[in-house]
């Protein structure tokens, strides 16, 4: 498996996986996709084939001394047959080196703690973050500091509009 930046000629093909990988909402993710803004964009290839993606982007944490730019690592995905591999792990870990590396304090994300607390992620909340929605579970928010990050760097993360447009935030309540 290689990871690589994605390319405009691999596009179709990280549209369908995050089609196959998100199933029911893989549209909703998919359109996204062309509305995100990207400071990092990768594929993990196998056999010449996009089995996975990650993308970061740009938000900004509501601190008290001012707005500081933060990533936001949304979406990932990895096609199911390759799914338990590592390839996600390796996305990911790609994906918080390149955020480093451009000076990123930290690099946020809504999922399931149970797997990104093994890549490195812990509550937010934990930490002095505050969620963009109380529809975020609160476990689900989740952070990794790092190294350009200064203490008093906490507050509110807060998304980009694409997000709210899709409405792509934290979880809808089915029966309300």
């Amino acid at each position: 498996m290689q990871i690589r930046p994605a390319t405009s000629a691999d596009l179709p093909a990280v549209d369908h996986v995050h089609r196959t990988a998100f199933g029911d909402h893989g549209a909703v993710v998919a359109g996204l996709l062309p509305e995100l803004t990207a400071t990092t964009s990768l594929v993990a290839e196998a056999d010449g084939e996009v089995v996975g993606h990650v993308q970061c982007g740009p938000g900004w944490l509501d601190a008290p001394r001012r707005l500081v730019v933060v990533q936001v690592l949304s979406p990932l995905a990895v096609l199911p047959d390759h799914q338990g591999r590592g390839t996600g792990a390796a996305l990911v870990a790609a994906a918080l080196d390149r955020a480093g590396d451009q000076g990123a304090p930290a690099i946020f994300l809504e999922g399931d703690p149970g797997y990104y607390g093994r890549l490195g992620f812990r509550a937010a909340g934990d930490l002095g973050f505050r969620r963009p929605s109380l529809r975020i579970p609160e476990a689900a928010f989740q952070v990794v500091l790092l190294p350009a990050h200064e203490p008093w760097m906490t507050g509110t993360l807060v998304y980009p509009d694409v997000f709210w447009r899709h409405d792509a935030v934290g979880l809808r309540d089915p029966d309300a």
